[in-house]
């Protein structure tokens, strides 16, 4: 059981966040000085890896495990005239997920930190296999639990011990279908340490220790730097990054090849012998939404692609004097953007005030994450790229990481963060079964977060072209969350159905790259030779398949609440908040009622795009009056 992460999209580009006051040693001559940025104190999980309570902890799973299956299996049908007895049942379940999350959100936590630390990584490893090989002993619960009657659980579900968990039970009907027998699940599950964990592992680790030689920089650098040359005000630096990135991914291109054609196939067996039919049932099965909701939002994307990423990189391309925008232009700054940098105190204040402005309680719970040693937010060798918020377990509280590097778009990050953060936090009164949120809702708080930031930030602004600079910037946010994360939810549909076919070539996948990137961005952009490979470093396609369509999900999502937010809809914050304190317990459809919308009415993506198209309207309109 590993810490549920939340993350900010990939797309060619780092997603830095908040940390902590070391420097990295690859940057710190060049660092600014942003005060002292915070490294987490992991102390409330555990004090460290040879906390006795680590191995005390790991042992009382393992005997809560071995009870509970002693106790239950084979009897849960029995008890499910009683509804007292199987809510106790229930109640044990929960009890050992919420321990046993504690112990995989810690080893994560702790190898997240410096993925190049052995030590860590051993931890790390042994840790899971415990876990993994505990949860054998479980596997039998979920399945037996599947196997009552819809007519004899009815009336027990009256039984208010039991009714609390009606939602969690309902969910977990919609997975009958496609459930194994017990020791097929059994056998899935220890394998997944060989199997997929494995090339999961190999790839993060493979990550981590690559090194870029990027021309101009007097020595080489770890990804997430060199990702950050990508939006440099210098072109050649730009180009320079570009071409070490690259090149690495090309030297590593038959690895990343076999680890994805690796885990495409492990995906597609696993689909087939749960009879999934299409290659994204299971991810949409586990966001509880349905397949015709997403085919929805897609097509729409697609459609507004001419009007939204097409028609702002041609426009971009004009102010930066070019005919068209090579690859590592796409997130250039603007011409004599101000390059402002943001201590962490600073960035601090303004989210904490952004938050406070909405909602006092909502600041309140952020400031918690400042206070309490929280947040890891500093560049460290070996540490894993990029940001998200681990929720951990109800019985503690989450943790984000970040990588800080003072930039506007790291405050922004930051506010995306503490936006999963408030609501890990709000929705840990439903518990260890009903907390996690579906991925569709889970970035309605971080979304919806940034913006708040976003607006407040701009509401200070009183220069025209710093104004323009940050619409700017906000469009390009939004078409990486919206428009990029479509075009990979497209890639990962090329990829996973040609792997049904047969092995796939890295000339196959760099085609299917190209293709969707071609579609996506526009003729306003030429993608260079080089840019072929850059499939190769998407996390997202490793750890979680079709992940990515939940960002354009949520994106939408907010934009319409935020509509509605200055439409001074009647009780909004109540319902915002009564939406995120739900956590997992409800379907999206009942979520969004309060707010009179619906995600399977075509016109709400319409509703959420055309704000993104109003503010390239408005960009548009900047450049007529200049």
């Amino acid at each position: 059981m590993t810490p549920i992460s939340r993350a900010r999209p990939f797309s060619d580009l780092a997603w830095p966040a908040a940390h902590s006051a070391a420097k990295p040693a690859a940057t710190a001559a060049n660092a600014p000085d942003l005060g002292s940025v915070p490294e987490w104190d992991l102390s409330d999980l555990y004090k460290g890896m040879d906390d006795p309570a680590v191995a005390a902890d790991l042992e009382r799973a393992a005997t809560d495990a071995k009870r509970i299956k002693d106790a239950y299996q084979g009897k849960l049908v029995g008890l499910a005239g009683n509804g007292a007895q199987l809510a106790e049942a229930i109640a044990a379940y929960e009890q050992i997920s919420d321990l046993m999350g504690k112990l995989g959100s810690f080893a994560g936590l702790l190898y997240a930190a410096n993925q190049a630390d052995q030590t860590r990584a051993k931890f790390y490893g042994d840790v899971s296999e415990k876990l993994t090989r505990i949860s054998t002993d479980l596997i039998f619960f979920e399945l037996e639990l599947n196997q009552i009657d819809e007519g004899t659980l009815a009336p027990s579900l009256a039984n208010p011990q039991l009714a609390r968990f009606k939602p969690w039970i309902e969910d977990l009907r919609k997975e009958k279908p496609f459930q194994l027998d017990e020791k097929i699940e059994q056998l899935f599950t220890e394998k997944s340490q060989t199997g997929r964990g494995a090339f999961g592992r190999l790839f993060s680790e493979t990550m981590t220790g690559l090194r870029f030689e990027v021309a101009g920089e007097p020595q080489p650098m770890a990804l997430e730097a060199t990702l950050n040359l990508l939006s440099d005000t210098a072109e050649p630096r730009r180009h320079a990054a570009a071409e070490a990135l690259s090149k690495v991914f090309k030297d590593n291109i038959r690895l990343f090849t076999l680890i994805t054609n690796t885990l495409a196939k492990d995906k597609e067996i696993s689909d087939r012998w749960r009879g999934f039919k299409d290659v994204a049932d299971s991810r949409h099965l586990a966001n509880r939404v349905e397949a015709p909701v997403v085919d929805a939002l897609v097509e729409s994307v697609r459609q507004a692609y001419p009007r939204l990423s097409h028609r702002y990189y041609a426009m971009k391309a004009r102010w930066l004097g070019m005919d068209k925008l090579s690859h590592w232009d796409r997130n250039a700054p603007l011409p004599d953007k101000p390059e402002q940098v943001f201590t962490w105190p600073e960035a601090q204040s303004i989210i904490l005030k952004a938050y406070g402005a909405f909602a006092p309680d909502m600041a309140s719970l952020a400031k918690e994450f400042f206070d309490k040693g929280w947040i890891d937010a500093p560049l460290r060798e070996g540490k894993a790229q990029g940001a998200f918020s681990a929720a951990t377990v109800p019985s503690v509280h989450p943790y984000v990481l970040m990588n800080y590097q003072g930039k506007p778009r790291d405050v922004m990050t930051l506010a995306h963060e503490l936006g999963h953060g408030v609501h890990q936090m709000l929705a840990r009164e439903q518990g260890p079964l009903l907390a996690p949120t579906p991925l569709t809702l889970a970035e309605t708080a971080s979304v919806f977060g940034e913006m708040l930031t976003f607006r407040a930030l701009l509401a200070e602004t009183k220069s025209p072209r710093e104004k323009k600079a940050m619409i700017a910037g906000k469009v390009e946010d939004m078409l990486n969350t919206v428009v990029r994360q479509i075009a990979f939810y497209q890639f990962e549909r090329k990829v996973h159905e040609g792997r049904r076919k047969g092995e796939l070539t890295t000339d196959q996948l760099n085609e299917f790259w190209l293709d969707v990137q071609k579609e996506s961005l526009g003729p306003a952009i030429e993608l260079k030779p080089g840019y072929e490979v850059y499939w190769a470093y998407i996390p997202h396609f490793i750890n979680s398949p079709f992940y990515v369509y939940a960002y354009a999900y949520g994106d939408c999502l907010v934009n319409s609440l935020y509509g509605l937010y200055n439409e001074a809809h009647p009780d909004f914050v109540t319902k915002y908040f009564d939406l995120l304190r739900a956590g997992g317990s409800k379907h999206h459809s009942e979520l969004l009622a309060p707010f009179g919308l619906d995600a399977a009415d075509p016109t709400f993506w319409s509703k959420g795009l055309k704000v993104i198209e109003g503010m390239i309207d408005e960009l548009e309109a900047m450049e007529t009056a200049a």
